[in-house]
């Protein structure tokens, strides 16, 4: 379970001195329990600021982050085993040339051989549907496709929490449906920050954040209602 106290975070604010600082979350207190958590608000309510301190991707300038009893602030190399984040854009992801080889260097930790790992990081990708490309360039790929391999290579280090930030904004809608059923089918915990209300209705629980503020907290039909009526 991750929980967050009392979580707030600041940036600095030059316009208006050299050492001000601005809020732009918080402060937020929540207990992250159900299987499947979407996470809504427009851009810069401070949403993808929120995911980010799951993993202890950002870190908070005061409360603090819990991933069982892990602390962001000082386990972070530990959390980030257990929650594996997926960017809105997989190319700020994709370190490698290949499919294959992205896959691999996450498998690097957990199987030493390299052969043994070429096989596994193959067998992963068969399992998404992505063997035929496996080799290509990850430049070659469609925005789908790449979406799917960052998400093969997050799920080949066997995290416990995938936490996914906006990651069919980039998407046309066949790649969308792609991406969202592949996260709708994985074992593990999802928490997803998504503009895609039919993709947050899907959830067990919906959060709105608006203003670094959680505004709307439940059951997703009201959550989003809420939501509907914040944008008008």
């Amino acid at each position: 379970m991750i929980r967050l106290e009392a979580v707030t975070v600041d940036v600095p604010d030059l316009a208006t001195g050299p050492k001000a600082r601005r809020r732009i979350l918080g402060p937020v207190s929540l207990e992250l329990t159900e299987r499947r958590i979407a996470f809504v608000g427009a851009n810069g309510s401070g949403k993808s600021t929120l995911l980010r301190l799951l993993n202890g991707l950002v870190l908070p300038d005061s409360g603090r982050v819990l991933v069982g009893d892990l602390d962001t602030r000082r386990d972070g190399r530990r959390i980030r085993r257990q929650v594996g984040f997926v960017f809105t854009d997989p190319l700020a992801q994709l370190v490698m040339a290949t499919p294959a080889d992205d896959v691999e260097l996450s498998l690097r930790a957990s199987v030493p051989d390299r052969s043994e790992r070429r096989a596994a990081a193959r067998g992963l990708l068969t399992r998404r549907g992505l063997d035929h490309l496996a080799d290509q360039s990850v430049y070659d790929l469609s925005g789908g496709e790449r979406q799917l391999v960052a998400l093969t290579s997050v799920l080949a280090c066997a995290p416990a929490i995938v936490v996914a930030d906006e990651p069919t904004t980039l998407l046309d809608l066949r790649n969308r449906n792609q991406v969202r059923l592949a996260l709708a089918g994985l074992e593990q915990q999802v928490l997803v920050a998504t503009h895609d209300l039919g993709m947050a209705a899907e959830a067990d629980r919906v959060i709105v954040v608006d203003g670094g503020a959680v505004v709307a907290d439940g059951e997703p039909a009201v959550a989003i209602q809420a939501y509907r009526e914040l944008m008008a």
